[in-house]
């Protein structure tokens, strides 16, 4: 540590050893942290919302929509990249409101909004792959993309979406006391005088900002959205007004630590950090459905 601060405060500018820590380690610790953050307090805001506590961004389709429109502007407009944020937003957005639709119209269960949101993520899933499979050469890495990984993201990639997860964040700490009302059942949150329809939106809309800024830079990173929320509430409990920011503070550790361990596993091979977390989210994702089972899934 003492050697890094030293390259960057006394080293040589033009020496390697600054080079590689002022753009290439110091712009995917950030991304690491800002990916994280994001895609844990999204899947908080999912599961709240929702009422289900195996809903996340990877698992309903959000991740997928944000994906599919990032490879719309990288592959049939590329000389717009700078509005990739925006674009994974809308994808998001849209997403997450046709999931949300579906399982509104045929009976909003969670078992229903799960399956609404695999039926959605595989369709969109489908597209984006044709959209790669005909367009080769854009100017993505299909692989680390779709898996999800932090190699080779510079400052500038990430300016634009971490300036919109940091007015987020701001945002939803704002809200954190709406989202605890809402959290009590839209009859109580109704009864407490709150505009239940206006504000599952906002929290929608925020949740689909934060996913589709990480993915923009970051991929489809995985299960990270499902982990953290869960790990949260088993240290502070379920106020959200303490959830939004040891979420935030443990999804950008969770992203930190998968992202060591994918670049030193293997070493001197990298792997992509999303395999790192499908490892561990893999098996979290069937914990919960076992400890859930009926009493959380099919009712």
């Amino acid at each position: 540590m003492s050697k890094t601060f030293s390259v960057l405060f006394k080293g040589d500018e033009i020496s390697k050893e600054f080079q590689i820590i002022n753009h290439v380690r110091i712009p995917r610790t950030l991304a690491a942290i800002f990916a994280g953050c994001a895609l844990s307090l999204s899947g908080l805001i999912l599961q709240t919302v929702l009422n289900n506590a195996l809903a996340g961004p990877s698992i309903i389709g959000v991740n997928s929509g944000a994906g599919l429109f990032t490879t719309l502007i990288m592959a049939l407009f590329p000389a717009y990249i700078t509005l990739m944020p925006v674009a994974a937003f809308a994808g998001a957005l849209i997403a997450t409101l046709l999931v949300y639709f579906i399982a509104k119209t045929t009976g909003a269960s969670r078992i229903t909004i799960i399956l609404s949101g695999v039926a959605v993520s595989s369709f969109i899933g489908a597209i984006t792959d044709t959209i790669l499979t005909i367009w080769p050469d854009t100017a993505i890495s299909r692989t680390s993309f779709l898996i999800g990984g932090l190699s080779g993201v510079t400052m500038n990639v990430i300016r634009l979406p971490g300036i919109l997860i940091s007015i987020s964040f701001i945002a939803l700490f704002i809200l954190s006391y709406d989202m605890n009302v809402l959290s009590l059942g839209d009859e109580t949150a109704k009864s407490l005088g709150l505009n239940v329809s206006m504000y599952r939106f906002i929290f929608i809309v925020l949740s689909s900002l934060f996913s589709g800024s990480a993915i923009s830079f970051a991929g489809l990173l995985g299960f990270i959205g499902l982990i953290v929320p869960h790990a949260s509430r088993f240290v502070i409990g379920y106020d959200s007004r303490l959830l939004v920011p040891v979420s935030a503070l443990l999804g950008s550790l969770f992203a930190l630590f998968c992202d060591i361990l994918a670049r030193t596993l293997f070493a001197p091979y990298e792997v992509p950090v999303g395999i790192i977390m499908s490892f561990l989210g893999g098996p979290f994702f069937i914990y919960l459905l076992l400890k859930h089972k009926r009493r959380v899934v099919n009712d």
